[in-house]
């Protein structure tokens, strides 16, 4: 029987630890961690995710400000609204929440934010700590999954890990995180040849591709720790019969609210393959809120001399 790692149980872990951190803050400068946020536009899906955010930090106690430009902001006001929080002492941790508008120089927009208040690690000059192992602030998702590795025990070092996907925001410092912790990493991608088989190399499978249920049961290595980082909404009833091939109990849940959750490695494979699995939703969701905090927490401790 494969060990489902629950990811809701670190998190909250995560936040437990998070508790003194931001009362020993308080109590010594005599203020908490602060976290702007960025919301433009009025897509759901971000909204969602800003609330979410905006939550957690009430429960943790750090004070948390959502600026909500229209649709219609131009880059340069972007700019102008980041370059204030720049300056702002109270604020330790900037978060521009992604996408933004489609007309707006996105590149830029991350470029301005402070290194220092770059909570979500995507600044070069964060990626540049990353690389060459100094400290910083990492890439939340990413983060997470290593204190999911380590915290269920799963050991790295001389294992042979394979990365799926090769975005800035998960795969490159996954693929970072892990070789630090000595494993023997490989990356793959829309053009990697027998793909199957080389993720079946793998003692450590990360899935972070966007595409529902991809990785099959011949992707996985026997006994392999699968990551499934993908979050993708199924609203096609034919594509979701497919998937779960007669789990009742999922087909009444997307029939009761015309779409479920599914990741990019299928559900009912990895069980019977994989040694450990991360479950959707339930497994790496979770915890990526929860290394925010941490690093909005941590910036604040550097920045007022605590850390």
């Amino acid at each position: 029987m494969a060990q489902l790692l629950n990811g809701i149980e670190i998190r909250d872990q995560i936040k437990a630890e998070c508790r003194p951190r931001v009362a020993r803050l308080v109590e010594s400068y005599c203020r908490p961690p602060g976290l702007a946020v960025i919301l433009a536009g009025e897509n759901p899906a971000s909204q969602v995710y800003v609330q979410s955010k905006t939550r957690t930090c009430a429960e943790l106690g750090i004070y948390s400000q959502t600026i909500t430009p229209p649709a219609s902001v131009s880059t340069e006001e972007l700019l102008e609204i980041i370059e204030k929080l720049n300056q702002r002492p109270e604020i330790d941790g900037i978060l521009v929440q992604l996408p933004l508008p489609p007309h707006i120089d996105t590149a830029r927009v991350l470029l301005a934010v402070a290194p220092e208040k770059d909570v979500d690690g995507f600044h070069p000059c964060n990626i540049g700590n990353l690389v060459t192992g100094r400290p910083g602030p990492r890439p939340c998702t990413p983060a997470g999954i290593m204190e999911l590795l380590r915290r269920y025990g799963i050991p790295i070092a001389g294992r042979r890990a394979v990365v799926i996907g090769r975005s800035d925001i998960v795969g490159k410092p996954m693929a970072l995180l892990l070789l630090h912790e000595n494993a023997t990493v490989t990356i793959c991608h829309s053009k990697t040849p027998d793909l199957p088989g080389v993720c079946r190399e793998a003692d450590i499978l990360v899935a972070a591709i966007g595409r529902p249920a991809m990785v099959t049961a011949n992707f996985i290595k026997h006994g392999a720790t699968v990551i499934d980082v993908g979050i993708n909404r199924i609203e096609d009833r034919a594509l979701a019969e497919k998937i779960f091939r007669g789990d009742a109990a999922r087909m009444a849940q997307f029939d009761k609210a015309g779409r479920i959750l599914v990741g990019d490695v299928h559900p009912l494979d990895v069980r019977t393959v994989a040694g450990a699995y991360t479950p959707v939703p339930g497994g790496v969701g979770p915890l990526t809120i929860a290394m925010l905090m941490v690093n909005t927490i941590a910036s604040a401790e550097r920045r007022l001399g605590a850390a």
